[in-house]
């Protein structure tokens, strides 16, 4: 491309084998199931071809917009996403299910406002700590406003509720607080705050709780709570080195709930084995160290700090997803970058990419 228009070409091949890696065990982990609820095998398929199609057409326009645009439209954004996760809370409106109200219709899709909270809250925090850096160790200018933001994005998002992409946004708005500079004592002020709220929201629902005990000890209750986790360590077990082969998974077979989404690394272990997961594991590894790479490149501040926050927050999704599919998180349903089904997350995920590549541009 031209010198103008280059873009990290790591971040770029990384995305590309991880997106065909999804749609591949998509169609792999989702055809008997989507056979069984809708009598067509291809269902979920088809429509995680078609969120990628808009994802891909989103990395394109994303990666071409300059890094100026991203600034300029971080508040009118944040807005926009306040709103939407309001509105989807209004019964009739928006749509529930397994007790939980986190979409709204659009078509014939479910478009999650969480997803867009993400990279909304992103862009607010670059922006703003770019504008205050100067001021970023008082308290009232450099804290209390981000503080402000983000307990809205989580009071919204926790009535929905959604505990993950909850606990998501507030690891974001700490890691930038963070890299912004702020002082030492706010951080610790902020995660003294933070973690009576955390409990409260495990001790509110019974169902958390329970979830917590089964990952202290899924065999507690094997056939309840543990059921998930223990069908992982199976998959995970029985995939050993080589993988059993694509398409041969066991688990999927209505052993292992929300194979395709929650656990779709457990049947990537299972069908292509620990040489498999571990290929996964680096592409992501790709990402975050071109990106904090890049981050440590960039001179101006905003671009800084939308690398840095961008960067963390498909790290910290990946390896949240792998943590519990492997049992070394308690479960939580959050998805897998650019692999699992998932049409929301899989458009923002691709956004979020090529915001990254525009980033990467030698003349931002």
């Amino acid at each position: 491309m031209r010198e103008g228009m280059a873009i990290d070409g790591w971040i770029l091949l990384a995305v590309a084998v991880l997106l065909a890696v999804g749609i591949t065990m998509v169609l792999s982990t989702s055809y008997l199931y989507s056979q069984e609820r809708f009598s067509d095998g291809t269902y979920f398929f088809r429509k995680q071809l078609v969120a990628a199609g808009v994802g891909l057409v989103a990395l394109v326009i994303s990666a071409l917009f300059p890094s100026a645009a991203y600034r300029r439209i971080a508040y009118p954004l944040l807005g926009l996403s306040l709103v939407i996760l309001t509105i989807v809370l209004v019964p009739g409106i928006g749509l529930s299910r397994g007790g939980a109200r986190r979409w709204l219709p659009l078509g014939g899709f479910a478009f999650q406002p969480g997803e867009l909270a993400k990279i909304s809250l992103v862009l607010y925090l670059a922006h703003s700590l770019a504008k205050k850096r100067e001021m970023i160790r008082t308290f009232t200018v450099g804290v209390l406003p981000h503080l402000i933001v983000g307990g809205l994005f989580l009071g919204l998002i926790l009535l929905e509720p959604d505990l993950g992409t909850a606990l998501m946004l507030g690891l974001i708005l700490f890691l930038m607080l963070f890299v912004g500079g702020i002082k030492a004592s706010h951080l610790l002020m902020i995660g003294s705050m933070a973690l009576p709220v955390l409990a409260l929201a495990l001790i509110g629902a019974e169902y958390r709780l329970r979830r917590l005990f089964a990952f202290v000890d899924p065999w507690r209750d094997a056939s309840n709570t543990g059921f998930q986790i223990i069908q992982s360590y199976i998959a995970f077990g029985s995939g050993q080195l080589w993988g059993r082969g694509l398409g041969e998974s066991r688990q999927k077979l209505f052993y292992l709930p929300e194979a395709h989404t929650d656990f779709i690394f457990s049947v990537i272990g299972e069908e292509l084995g620990l040489l498999g997961a571990l290929v996964v594991l680096a592409l992501f590894a790709v990402i975050v160290v071109r990106g904090l790479r890049m981050t440590a490149r960039i001179e101006e501040p905003f671009c800084q700090y939308l690398a840095f926050g961008l960067t963390t927050l498909l790290g910290l999704q990946a390896l949240i997803h792998m943590g519990v599919a492997m049992g070394l998180l308690p479960t939580k349903g959050l998805v897998l970058p650019f692999i699992s089904y998932g049409g929301s997350a899989m458009v923002m995920n691709l956004t979020e990419a090529g915001i990254l590549l525009s980033l990467s541009r030698r003349r931002l």
